[in-house]
């Protein structure tokens, strides 16, 4: 039975990862790696030094992969600002849930300064009781750290939380947490999620879905 919701938040609570891939293009090309805009969404995901790390080996010390990492973020947050909103329907559902007194959470491989870039621009830190960033974890997704920290910080156990995510890793860390979860088909299609059997629904965005569609 489901009593709490745990969101991700690129792709699933805003519509930013082809900002983020155009983003990362760019850093990347500037690194003297050219990626099209399909190669950077099928191989950048995770926390951004690992990214680093998995694309160049040890050619970068760990303090040029921070540095790297930040510039890239701060790119990305001077673009999206001005496109910077909810996915359809998402603040209905907070709403809601808020009001219903439904236990949520943040997980999520973005770094702090973009959560709170999001939190605090569209004033939601309030309706959250826990928000786990890149920093809070030593795993990435599809690891299921992030899910599992968010699970117990909400004080629930992990099969009765529900994860919303937009993308095949994501889906990964809620299935090895032990948590169901829904798909919101901003950045990948239907077939990507294939292999999965815990997943609940695939939707566009939040507009045709309702807290009380898992929450008595």
């Amino acid at each position: 039975m489901i009593q709490g919701f745990i969101f991700d938040m690129d792709g699933t609570m805003v519509n930013n990862m082809m900002t983020h891939h155009r983003a990362w293009q760019r850093k990347l090309a500037a690194l003297g790696l050219e990626l099209s805009l399909d190669e950077v969404q099928e191989r950048v995901h995770g926390i951004n030094e690992e990214i680093i790390e998995r694309l160049f080996g040890e050619q970068f010390t760990p303090e040029e992969r921070r540095r790297i990492a930040w510039e890239k973020e701060a790119e990305y947050r001077d673009i999206f600002l001005p496109e910077l909103k909810l996915v359809d329907g998402l603040g209905a559902f907070l709403q809601t849930a808020t009001e219903r007194q439904i236990p949520m959470g943040i997980g999520t491989a973005a770094p702090a300064e973009n959560v709170n870039f999001v939190l605090e621009y569209l004033q939601l830190r309030p309706l959250f009781r826990s928000v786990i960033d890149a920093s809070g974890v030593d795993k990435g997704k599809p690891d299921p750290e992030v899910f599992l920290r968010v699970a117990a910080e909400m004080g629930l156990p992990p099969d009765q939380c529900l994860v919303f995510e937009d993308s095949p890793t994501g889906a990964e860390a809620a299935r090895r947490a032990g948590m169901q979860a829904v798909i919101i088909l901003t950045t990948h299609r239907p077939d990507e999620f294939a292999p999965f059997d815990h997943l609940q629904r695939m939707v566009p965005d939040f507009t045709s879905i309702s807290p009380a569609d898992w929450v008595a």
